[in-house]
């Protein structure tokens, strides 16, 4: 049913490679991809991110930031963002996608969004990264 899975995050070099990464892993047989609503098109995962992606035995080192676009989220069955706003700007920027857009962080509990590490300490990088696995894990588990 939800094949080919999108993960959104903004700038696409923190979460949701990350996730991407992550989920690709724990479901091998499902199409991922991920992009940004900011994009920082081109760039590679934040070095923090990929370190900490790279201790757990995830492969980013090929990624590169893409801009999201209207196509990447028709061709979607399912698309996970890091926030209630990022849901809001898929929203906007195609209506049609809003019911198939979820928080990556639905499962888990208490606060469900996924707080941008960018530009902030290593703990905070750290912080995100389990909530990404423990959120990866709580889908891992529904589909």
């Amino acid at each position: 049913m939800f094949d080919r899975l999108l993960i959104v995050c903004t700038g696409n070099i923190c979460r949701s490679p990350v996730a991407e990464a992550l989920l690709r892993r724990a479901l091998p047989d499902k199409r991922l991809s991920s992009a940004g609503l900011g994009a920082l098109v081109g760039h590679g995962v934040e070095p923090t991110a990929r370190e900490l992606a790279e201790a757990d035995g995830l492969d980013v080192a090929g990624h590169q930031a893409r801009q999201l676009t209207r196509e990447m989220l028709a061709q979607a069955d399912l698309i996970l963002v890091m926030s209630q706003g990022q849901r809001r700007a898929i929203g906007e920027l195609a209506p049609e996608a809003l019911g198939k857009t979820m928080l990556l962080g639905k499962w888990l509990p208490g606060e469900p969004e996924i707080p941008d590490p960018y530009r902030k300490s290593r703990e905070a990088f750290e912080h995100v990264h389990e909530l990404l696995k423990a959120a990866v894990g709580e889908w891992a588990g529904k589909l």
